[in-house]
């Protein structure tokens, strides 16, 4: 269908792409993969034809059409209707509506057989162009992206960036070109149309190559990684986790071939440095010094999973309650937010604010940090020192400033030596660290940006997306640093990988209050799918009640001895399980003390000059980890048990 060979591309005097090459076939479910600047967003590009190559082709089939989602399309303007712009998608479609409604008022005055024709041709074609339920669908798919009913005749210019490149999204399923391009589609899309989006490109007729740093989108929706790197596309025949383990797998295959071949070379060398003075060993050492010359040369491998080892401190512990919210509502005129809604957060939670967009969630951090007017009280807690991380945190960054004087000027008053290891924890090695911040890339603005949230000594963060414009190696780095913070905070994120790994409760607003779950996020999404399976099971009894032909009487001997025995033996043994369940519950709460108390003493470099002791406490962390797991298998069994009943 397309095929990329050999293909070399220079950017600003850098090499981007050297010989790359690869071949899209009809159906195949592409994620492009790569840490910022090396070229995925190029690629796409190039195979529109906006940027030519310096070297090899680009040739696609004739029927091959394209679609490209891109970050350009933000700024796209128009007072048509939002409906409007995602049907011309349906161009000739739209066109041939407008002709048949002009030919129906030409009929109204003047019936001729001339007219009648015209109408059927139109009529006929606009019926083979599915324009009869055009609308349909193009509703269906801008109410899953998130769009409401009402707002669809909206006129696109009152919609914020995100919302018209959803628009433009939508437009582009509806083309349904045979290779669809999307550049950082999740982005602007919040958890429930990043779900529906999942469910649509699964069932995609074409083609589609995706660039996104959203792990758990790129695992859903493709079946192929190409990874950039080395000027080259990696090609893995799987998703996103295959790819993982596949490339640690090669990586180890390059490592050791690498380490081979220049034991090999050291041995030459050394052959060659020993023998050459010797008149009788010339043609020997000739022949090493040719082979020398005609060795193919292994690549190193390059170390990409960069390690947080900087401990991100504060001055004081916060209280116990750092904030909370107590009969706290808000609104925007007609707008509610919240109604008489009630939460504390208390120290040590790692809050994940989830749920759709235009739900309220970035109004509600802003009313944590005390920065929104509410109805209610909000009661900051004792010792609360609280830093807020958002997008337009970014624009506030002195442009003047190298990375090194911006982080001075946070005022954490750190030594130079210090920020220079934060900086190098978020990727900013040697004399980066004296770039100036206009000349950063948005991904490395918001590194900066985060750096200095996290070095402010704060103990209570508030975070809204920060995971956008990171690349994977970022996000992981992000989820490094707050794992090992101490303290609390509250992020508001789409990346449910982020989550998953950041977050022990998950918050959600739902009818203008605050919901929790106590919880990390694949255990949220596991309950409330079971929710809304029991829900539906509920609901459908209900209606097969009400209908008078399903209701079968029961003979009037039968009795209900049996299901009343059964359904007391069912309660006493959730009784029996649910105190089981407490007891292993607190077990699981004593070895997780345990086990963070013995990782605590193997972080403290002193142990290491006692073996013995090194020995002990190494040996009591594996066995208080192996009981732990044990503990947690069976909860899981025990909580399983529970289920059913």
């Amino acid at each position: 269908m397309l095929a990329i060979n050999n293909l070399s591309f220079h950017f600003g005097g850098r090499t981007l792409y050297d010989e790359a090459s690869l071949h899209i076939k009809p159906k195949d479910r592409i994620g492009l993969v790569g840490a910022n600047g090396t070229g995925k967003s190029t690629l796409l590009r190039i195979i529109t034809g906006e940027y030519l190559p310096d070297g090899g082709t680009v040739s696609k089939a004739n029927d091959c059409s394209l679609g490209f989602l891109n970050q350009d399309l933000l700024s796209y303007q128009t007072t048509e209707s939002i409906l409007s712009v995602a049907m011309q998608a349906f161009e000739r479609a739209v066109y041939l509506e407008k002709e048949i409604e002009i030919v129906l008022g030409e009929m109204e005055t003047e019936y001729t057989d001339e007219l009648l024709d015209k109408l059927t041709k139109y009529q006929e074609e606009f019926e083979r162009l599915e324009g009869y339920t055009m609308r349909a669908k193009t509703e269906a798919v801008l109410e899953g992206l998130g769009f409401a009913t009402k707002d669809l005749e909206r006129p696109l210019k009152e919609f914020s960036g995100g919302w018209r490149m959803r628009v433009m999204l939508a437009k582009l399923l509806l083309q349904k070109p045979a290779l669809l391009m999307l550049d950082e589609p999740t982005n602007h899309l919040d958890m429930p149309s990043i779900q529906w989006i999942e469910g649509y490109l699964e069932n995609y007729e074409g083609a589609t190559i995706v660039v996104s740093h959203d792990r758990q989108f790129l695992d859903n929706v493709c079946n192929i990684i190409v990874e950039v790197s080395q000027q080259k596309l990696n090609v893995y025949s799987g998703n996103y986790t295959f790819f993982q383990e596949e490339k640690a797998m090669r990586n180890e295959i390059q490592k050791s071939s690498f380490e081979n071949q220049q034991a090999q070379i050291r041995q030459t060398e050394r052959f060659i440095e020993r023998f050459k003075a010797k008149a009788s060993k010339a043609r020997q050492v000739q022949s090493k010094v040719k082979s020398l010359d005609r060795i193919d040369m292994i690549d190193d491998v390059i170390a990409e999973n960069a390690k947080v080892n900087f401990r991100f401190t504060f001055q004081q512990a916060s209280g116990r309650y750092v904030v909370k919210l107590d009969n706290v509502s808000k609104s925007y005129g007609d707008n509610h937010i919240l109604k008489h809604t009630n939460v504390s957060i208390e120290r040590g939670d790692k809050i994940a604010l989830i749920g759709a967009n235009g739900k309220g969630k970035s109004t509600l951090l802003r009313v944590i940090a005390g920065t929104e007017q509410v109805q209610g009280l909000r009661i900051e807690g004792h010792n609360v020192i609280q830093t807020f991380f958002a997008q337009h945190q970014l624009e506030a960054l002195r442009v003047d400033n190298d990375l090194i004087t911006e982080l001075k000027e946070a005022g954490s008053g750190k030594l130079e030596s210090e920020l220079r290891g934060v900086l190098g924890c978020f990727l900013f090695s040697g004399d980066e660290v004296f770039k100036k911040i206009k000349v950063l890339s948005g991904g490395e603005k918001s590194r900066v940006a985060l750096a200095k949230t996290l070095i402010s000594e704060a103990n209570f963060l508030l975070l809204d997306e920060p995971t956008n414009h990171l690349d994977m190696q970022s996000v992981n780095i992000l989820i490094q640093a707050l794992a090992q913070y101490e303290g609390t905070f509250v992020v508001v994120s789409h990346d449910r990988y982020f989550v998953e790994n950041v977050a022990n409760k998950i918050w959600y607003i739902e009818n203008y209050e605050i919901k929790e779950y106590m919880g990390t996020y694949e255990e949220y999404e596991y309950w409330r799918k079971k929710t809304e399976e029991e829900n539906k099971a509920k609901n459908a009894l209900k209606t097969s009640e009400k209908t008078p032909e399903k209701i079968i009487e029961k003979p009037k001997n039968q009795t209900n001895n049996n299901n009343t025995t059964t359904s007391f033996e069912n309660k006493e043994k959730a009784k029996k399980l649910q105190k089981e369940l407490e007891i292993v519950e607190l077990r699981i709460s004593e070895l997780e003390k345990e086990k963070a108390m013995f990782e605590k003493q193997l972080a403290d470099s002193n142990i290491y000059n006692d073996n013995q002791k090194l020995k002990a406490t190494n040996e009591s962390f594996h066995n208080a980890k192996n009981q732990l797991d044990k503990c947690q298998q069976e909860w899981e069994k025990i909580a399983l048990e529970i289920d059913k009943l």
